[in-house]
């Protein structure tokens, strides 16, 4: 009963790997770029956060009539610049979409402008994401980490040293016995130390996938437990656009100019400790009030206020704590996930985990590679199947209720594991589940 059941976990084991691998070196290469984004950016914008103060410092309003006349559009957003040198954003909803424009605010220069999908942070964050082919990219992607779960689960139950003494090839690798000891020992033991800490990257990286993000959005309408549009984006795009910002975008044409408004905002602003980024919008309608946000990658840093344009007076500020309990679970995870949570010790072990993660991969394959069959993939063979328990029943549909994806996928690979399989004998001897006559 062991023997065949542990030919079914590592066959398994071994299709998931084969699926994975090559999301899982994708994803820890894009990844681990995105964890160091603010050393990234902080590089690129060097040139425009180190200017010379040449005179008095105009004014808001003039600064956002500067980017206007050198984009033509709408003021969407101003970023609050934090320090004398430091150029302002100032981005502009122009018809070829959000353009962020870089101005001198001493002599009102223009300095840079860049399309903000264009920008090399948010490029990499598309490819992590989506594979830059929209939502089926990020569903692709959404059942590559499901399955990718399925493989860490499976190859913890392989790993379990049955039996074996002392702990080489358990905790650590043994690296005098042989290529075939050394490369199974590799990816045993970083699969051991890794699997918990991609587990954690893997779950909270979904509420940014496309079908996961939207049915979480779902449940909670069902449940009742909404509040507010989400503060992540679903499928590439924030969940705002499907409210707050397509009305604000529909009604830019009719919005009011900055104009002195913007600076009362702004001097309103300064010692109210909202977390940088600071990103002030204008009102969609006349009279409404201005929306001040903290796009802080430490999620709970983050802070919504808006203050009445014609007085400068506070309206209303909500802290990242007053939100409900799921925003605040999923906030966490998503700075931590982005390596923001705990400052330069969380980019560390992100990038240590990549790392664990494509030398996973990489030793896979070559296990792979090496024991497979010329001219077959080489699958482990099949063994008389296995009864399955109640545990395991109860464990896969935990599994298919919590990620939907990963349920539809098994049910196709059952499928065709027992009906299609048996019906095709060269492809079984492909497989290697079955050798030639």
């Amino acid at each position: 009963m062991g023997a065949r059941w542990y030919s079914a976990v590592w066959r398994w084991h071994f299709y998931a790997g084969l699926f994975c691998m090559p999301f899982v070196l994708w994803l820890s290469v894009t990844g681990t770029i995105f964890l160091w984004k603010p050393q990234i950016e902080g590089w690129l914008d060097r040139p425009y956060d180190a200017l010379a103060i040449t005179g008095p410092r105009a004014s808001a309003e003039a600064q956002v009539a500067a980017a206007l006349k050198a984009v033509p559009g709408t003021l969407h957003k101003y970023q609050l610049p934090q320090g004398p040198h430091e150029a302002t954003r100032v981005i502009v909803a122009s018809s070829a979409g959000d353009v962020r424009v870089y101005v001198n605010p001493y002599d009102l220069r223009v300095l840079h402008t860049i399309r903000e999908d264009a920008r090399p942070m948010n490029l990499v964050q598309r490819l992590h994401g989506t594979l830059l082919a929209g939502d089926r990219g990020s569903n692709l992607v959404e059942i590559a980490a499901c399955w990718t779960i399925t493989m860490l689960l499976t190859g913890l139950y392989l790993w379990w040293p049955r039996g074996r003494r002392g702990l080489g090839g358990v905790l650590y690798p043994r690296l005098r016995s042989g290529r075939r000891i050394f490369w199974r020992d590799i990816h045993a033991v970083a699969g051991i130390w890794v699997a918990v800490f991609a587990l954690f990257l893997i779950t909270t990286g979904l509420p940014w996938a496309k079908f996961w993000g939207s049915y979480l959005r779902d449940m909670r309408q069902v449940t009742g437990t909404v509040d507010g549009p989400a503060d992540w984006t679903i499928g590439g795009k924030p969940a705002a656009m499907l409210g707050d910002h397509a009305e604000h975008r529909a009604m830019s044409a009719h919005a009011p100019v900055a104009g002195p408004a913007l600076d009362r905002v702004v001097a309103a602003m300064y010692g109210l400790g909202v977390a940088p980024p600071t990103m002030i919008a204008p009102p969609a309608m006349a009279g409404a009030p201005w929306t001040v946000t903290s796009d802080a990658a430490n999620r709970p840093l983050r802070t919504s206020i808006t203050i009445d344009g014609a007085t400068g007076m506070l309206r209303s500020r909500r802290d990242f704590d007053a939100r409900h309990w799921v925003d605040r679970v999923v906030g966490y995870g998503i700075a931590a996930h982005e390596g923001a949570l705990f400052g330069l010790a969380n980019q560390i072990l992100g990038t240590l985990t990549a790392l664990l993660l494509a030398t996973l991969s990489v030793s896979g394959s070559v296990l792979w590679w090496r024991r497979r069959p010329q001219g077959r993939l080489g699958a482990p063979p099949r063994r008389e199947r296995p009864r399955a328990g109640w545990l395991l029943l109860a464990g896969l549909g935990v599994l298919a209720i919590g990620m939907p994806l990963f349920g539809a996928t098994l049910v196709g690979m059952l499928a065709v594991d027992r009906w299609l399989l048996p019906r095709a004998p060269r492809l079984r001897i492909w497989l290697g589940l079955e050798q030639p006559a």
